[in-house]
């Protein structure tokens, strides 16, 4: 299947509209809590920096602040490309809906196949049982599929002591862990992490605080170029204060490598 035929391809597609500006439709399939997932949207601001450097196609670092909520529809993403050297380019995007700027991103692209192969780690990768000993996604209980359809638009198997919080027993740990496929077995490459370092419910869940954790800012770092087949993802939050967490994530791919990683900021989910 080429590109165009995949459901995420399609979901995060841009159409030029001149030099800088590029016209993208926000899939309402990826819609939690009270806005649009903020890793897809990334990947669609993504996607739009990708179009802008053909030789520089891939994410290496990008940093975006969520300035308000996204909703399903037309959106424009103004990319600026601020320098071009010999390896790596410094881009700023923004994504737009009518006169409201959701996100401002500031990231670094460049081509991964030149950077090498070589990923040296003390992480350690998440250790989780076989596919068919992990608890799906779209097992999860109804009104959790109601509050994130985004639940529909890929393959996630739990690790069976972070899904308590499905059924009120929450762990009590600050941390989730999943293998994660995206539909139509649609394998991974650079921009798609930036979707995946988002994907899996807020950490918060397992310490029984329910419901929508907007993002308030997210950096990925993409380390290398993913091996097709499943991925292994874990978030982890040490922290809560003010109101707020921050989510660490890591994302190993098939061959058990690093390929990224990622800290994000979030608004603790209101209790009442």
């Amino acid at each position: 299947m080429d590109a165009e035929g995949f459901e995420f391809d399609r979901q995060i597609a841009v159409t030029a509209e001149g030099e800088g500006r590029y016209a993208a439709e926000i899939d309402p399939g990826w819609v939690v809590g009270g806005g649009v997932n903020g890793g897809y949207l990334l990947a669609v601001i993504g996607n739009a920096v990708r179009a802008s450097l053909p030789a520089k196609p891939d994410p290496v670092a990008v940093s975006a602040y969520y300035l308000s909520a996204t909703r399903p529809g037309p959106a424009e993403v103004a990319v600026d490309v601020r320098r071009e050297g010999g390896r790596v380019a410094t881009v700023a995007a923004d994504l737009v809906q009518g006169d409201e700027s959701r996100i401002t991103v500031l990231a670094t692209y460049g081509d991964l196949d030149r950077f090498g192969d070589d990923v040296r780690t003390t992480a350690v990768e998440p250790d989780l049982p076989p596919l068919e000993e992990c608890v799906r996604g779209s097992d999860a209980p109804p009104e959790v599929l109601e509050l994130a359809p985004m639940m529909g638009r890929f393959d996630m198997r739990f690790h069976p002591d972070d899904v308590g919080w499905a059924v009120g027993k929450p762990s009590g740990q600050g941390v989730m862990r999943a293998w994660f496929r995206l539909n139509d077995d649609r394998e991974p490459d650079p921009v798609s992490l930036l979707m995946v370092v988002d994907a899996l419910p807020p950490v918060t869940f397992n310490l029984g605080l329910m419901g929508w954790a907007p993002t308030l800012e997210l950096s990925a770092h993409v380390r290398a170029r993913p091996a097709p087949g499943w991925l292994k993802v874990r978030h982890e939050t040490r922290n809560l204060a003010g109101g707020m967490f921050e989510e660490d994530c890591e994302v190993w791919d098939s061959t058990g490598r690093l390929v990224a990683q990622s800290r994000q900021l979030a608004l603790q989910p209101r209790t009442a």
